[in-house]
């Protein structure tokens, strides 16, 4: 158990309606009994007087405590909730602060100690890290998923299973000469590591759509210079995020807005017109453009009565897209939209939907960072490398180095290098 109790405001910036005061630690029941003069019976709301060194009154609040081990951090723990003003909240720090081990926590600590006494393990802590950092829906929803043991609890399994494989090689091993070990043991252990390369491989491969929902998609404009790229992107982000001008080739440089489709969030960049270019300065723009469609998630291929439609770039989804309809013409294929009026508008934004695959659910995208898709991919690659002419010794050892790589995954092994930049990811109170 952590020597220092630390405490923290928990709650927004002040002022607030309420502030919320937490308290993590060996002396939090000496904090309560100073400040409100006793403890008050575990998870049970409590109305009470918070009071000065020199007793007097600071505020009236909300008590709530928590023994450990029944509590977030697995320490003792105490919530103040009390009024949200500067002097109420400046009042109470400085209580605590001047306690014989007491100290203001860092960021992130309250949760690095839950990680620590065995309440969450690092997939969960970083789905909670994504859950606070949420902006839209799907965010929302996969973190969750995240932080309740949805990935922690699936590579868990996979890793009991490792190990009951292993048993089974090293029971060949250390019993080869006995005629109670049947000679199919390991075949079945054989069969087992297989079958978990795949389950592997098939979370794998949703890894892209899990970090995209993280991260975010991007869909670039690309089109001839007064196709409408500019118009289009102010009219889907409703405001006017990039200069619309008659001339040709005002736009030099990529302009991002953030959009929230189907619950997604979509990075919308507009591009430099595509043209041969008349300046040194737009003909890198125009370089910048082809460069960042051919990174992009969906590439939007904007076309007009006057401007042919631009090639897609290789190995990239694209959607055709015909501005100006207000003007008049066909819609040989995609979309037709018209910024001005807004015609089409949405039938655009549900067809860019489509396009991302952003309507079907993935609920096995639970690969949210580079560094759990990392792991995983470790472990199957362990996997994947074992033969049937391997050795047992061998085919245990790369058993056991999978089963190692799930484990540095959640955290119970060889992490430490790791938890200060997770970690650092919290606001202090978290």
């Amino acid at each position: 158990m952590a020597a220092e109790t630390i405490f923290a405001l928990s709650s927004g910036a002040a002022p607030t309606g309420v502030a919320v005061i937490r308290l993590s630690g060996p002396r939090v029941r000496f904090g309560l009994e100073t400040l409100i003069g006793h403890v008050p019976e575990p998870r049970r709301a409590a109305l009470r007087r918070l009071h000065a060194a020199d007793g007097s009154v600071i505020d009236q609040g909300i008590i709530l405590f928590f023994s450990a081990p029944a509590s977030f951090t697995g320490e003792d723990v105490a919530e103040l909730q009390v009024h949200g003003g500067r002097a109420v909240i400046s009042a109470i720090l400085s209580v605590l602060g001047a306690l014989p081990g007491f100290r203001a926590a860092q960021a992130g600590e309250f949760t690095r100690r839950a990680f620590e006494n065995g309440k969450a393990d690092l997939t969960e802590v970083e789905g909670l890290a994504d859950l606070i950092a949420a902006e839209t829906e799907m965010q929302r929803r996969q973190a969750l998923a995240v932080a309740e043991g949805g990935l922690s609890g699936r590579l868990e399994a996979w890793r009991t299973r490792l190990l009951r494989t292993r048993a089974l090689i090293e029971a060949e091993l250390d019993f080869s000469d006995e005629d109670d070990v049947p000679t199919s043991v390991r075949t079945a252990a054989l069969v087992e590591a297989a079958k978990l390369a795949d389950e592997m491989g098939e979370i794998l491969e949703d890894s892209h759509w899990g970090e995209r929902v993280r991260s975010g998609f991007e869909v670039v404009l690309l089109g001839a210079p007064n196709v409408g790229k500019s118009s289009l992107l102010n009219a889907l982000a409703q405001r006017d995020a990039a200069i619309v001008s008659e001339e040709a080739g005002t736009t030099r440089d990529m302009i991002e807005v953030q959009l929230t489709i189907d619950g997604h969030a979509v990075t919308l960049v507009d591009t430099a017109g595509l043209r041969e270019a008349k300046s040194g300065v737009e003909r890198e723009g125009i370089n910048r453009a082809r460069q960042r469609g051919e990174r992009a998630d969906l590439v939007l291929l904007l076309h007009d009565s006057d401007h042919e439609m631009p090639s897609a770039p290789t190995g990239r989804p694209a959607l055709p897209v015909r501005t100006k309809t207000d003007l008049g013409g066909t819609i040989s294929s995609g979309v037709g939209v018209s910024a001005r009026t807004g015609d089409g508008l949405a039938g655009l934004r549900e067809a860019i939907g489509k396009a991302l695959g952003l309507a079907v659910p993935r609920p096995s995208a639970l690969l949210i960072r580079e560094r759990q898709r990392s792991g995983v991919a470790t472990a199957r690659d362990g996997l994947i490398g074992i033969s049937a002419s391997m050795a047992p010794e061998l085919v245990a050892e790369q058993l056991r180095q999978s089963a190692d790589g799930l484990a540095r995954v959640t955290g119970q092994t060889d992490v430490e290098e790791m938890l200060g930049v997770i970690f650092g990811e919290f606001c202090i109170g978290k």
